[in-house]
């Protein structure tokens, strides 16, 4: 702690003084050519008469000292998550997720099952306001797809288009649901 009258030197610079004035973290010093100069505290080592080294060295505080010279950690990129991402309903439309066993069903069978399935999550999506909803039905050879745009060609209110491909590949269908107003 530095008070009124002590021998100062600064830090870094090739200056002396005495201490004028001490307010919180800033010192007023006249220098020895008789300059009136402010620094603040940690800028400045109280020196003695006796001219002993380690008696300044020892008010140091070793911890603060390292802790100022680290290098600072590098930042990492990593992309965060936005709190309570809500994610669009997906719903399969592979017969293996909707039946147990397809053994028994004809071609026929498993596209109206598909179909139906698709209208029913396409109406509780409407009913309950939800504006977005991705199909998957693959790729196969289209006839689910060509079944499924006939499907939502039916509705005014909808919009589609094929999903992300990075997400889903060429076998998905994203539905835009628009939502009037009540």
């Amino acid at each position: 702690m530095l008070i009124k009258g002590d021998k100062v030197a600064v830090l870094d610079e090739a200056i002396n003084g005495v201490v004028l004035s001490v307010n919180a973290q800033n010192v007023t010093i006249e220098t020895d050519e008789g300059f009136v100069m402010n620094f603040l505290i940690n800028e400045l080592v109280k020196t003695n008469e006796s001219g002993n080294l380690m008696d300044s060295v020892k008010r140091f505080n070793v911890d603060e000292i390292k802790k100022e010279k680290a290098i600072p950690k590098p930042r990492s990129f990593v992309k965060e998550r936005k709190e309570k991402e809500v994610g669009v309903p997906e719903f399969d439309l592979h017969i293996e997720k909707l039946v147990k066993n397809k053994h028994g069903m004809s071609n026929y069978d498993i596209l109206t099952l598909q179909a139906e399935t698709a209208q029913r999550h396409i109406e509780f999506a409407i009913k309950n306001r939800i504006p977005k909803i991705v199909f998957i039905h693959g790729v196969g050879e289209g006839v689910l797809k060509a079944e499924l745009d006939f499907l939502l060609g039916r509705y005014d209110n909808i919009d589609f288009q094929e999903a992300n491909y990075q997400k889903y590949g060429q076998g998905a269908t994203e539905v835009f649901i628009k939502q009037s107003k009540k």
